[in-house]
């Protein structure tokens, strides 16, 4: 295997340049479903390479359940510095199956209390309108018609009838693109390698952009749209319950209303490599295929000398 299972580990650092343009120079839905993808193959690559070395370092270990033939030479010799690198891996990957774990328990946590706290309320087409005087509205996915939309009195009544339209759009379009899925994926993908962050960052940006531009569609005037979160901004405070998205969450608003007040993004297919953003998305294409040959073959050559090694 030599160097190339380690190649998988610091890949993800290709992508950090178009972690950055895409949020300005991509349409958001484009950009969400780009850095998601390369998100979640790097995430896997580095993961199932750093099991493999992980695997060598605890062939050596006294006691372990292993096989003997794991620990032989011509084993070590697949990974390289096998001494330190696989000893060192054993509570790298601890960690990542313990923040990734976690990771899924509170997601898992947040659903059942949001859904706990909405049981028994009334809501019309998906919608419910809370008699709370505290200002915040967010989006609840669920099986049950597609998820719900949830605002409270407190905020409504601070927003005009076509802004609140905007809304309800905005979180509508969360429900219905299923951003909480985008998201995921990249909270899993920055556990699982700390040098996908940048894209975890990302895509929490690209995902409101994506719903504001489909509340801009619904409502038909982006300025609209581009006052209510600004007036929502100001005055929401946080829910409750932590949702996975929310018309005003916290964050660069101030970006995405100037994004609003100027022309909608053209939905272009793949960029031309002659300019920053095209160049970027194809050296990350570049790394993620580079991680993912790097991967199945460190695999294949693991299960090889594995096999090999393992009486019979």
């Amino acid at each position: 295997m030599g160097v190339f299972v380690f190649l998988p580990l610091v890949l993800p650092l290709t992508a950090w340049p178009i972690a950055r343009l895409a949020e300005q120079h991509l349409h958001p839905r484009t950009a969400t479903r780009l850095l998601t993808g390369v998100a979640g193959v790097m995430a896997w690559c580095s993961t199932v390479c750093l099991g493999l070395v992980m695997v060598v370092g605890t062939a050596q270990l006294p006691g372990n359940p292993l096989p003997d033939g794991w620990s032989d030479p011509e084993v070590r010799e697949a990974v390289p510095y096998d001494e330190v690198v696989g000893r060192a891996a054993i509570p790298a990957l601890v960690a990542v199956v313990v923040l990734c774990a976690r990771v899924l328990w509170r997601h898992g946590k947040v659903r059942r209390q949001v859904h706990r706290a909405l049981a028994g309320l009334p809501g019309a087409s998906g919608v419910a309108v809370l008699p709370d005087d505290t200002p915040y509205a967010y989006a609840v996915p669920g099986r049950a018609r597609g998820g719900r939309v949830v605002a409270t009195t407190g905020l409504l009544g601070r927003l005009a009838s076509a802004e609140r339209r905007a809304l309800f759009a905005h979180e509508r379009a969360h429900l219905s693109a299923r951003h909480h899925r985008f998201l995921l994926v990249t909270q899993l993908a920055a556990a699982a390698n700390p040098f996908l962050l940048p894209l975890r960052t990302a895509v929490s940006y690209t995902t409101e952009r994506w719903a504001d531009e489909e509340a801009a569609r619904v409502v038909g005037d982006r300025r609209t749209v581009a006052r209510a979160i600004g007036r929502a901004a100001l005055v929401t405070r946080a829910a409750p319950l932590p949702a996975t998205a929310g018309f005003a969450v916290p964050g660069p608003v101030p970006r995405r209303v100037a994004a609003l007040l100027g022309p909608a993004p053209a939905a272009r297919g793949r960029p031309s490599l002659f300019t920053a953003v095209g160049l970027a998305a194809w050296t990350a294409a570049a790394g993620t295929v580079v991680s993912a040959m790097s991967s199945a073959n460190s695999a294949v050559t693991m299960v090889l000398i594995l096999h090999a090694a393992t009486p019979l």
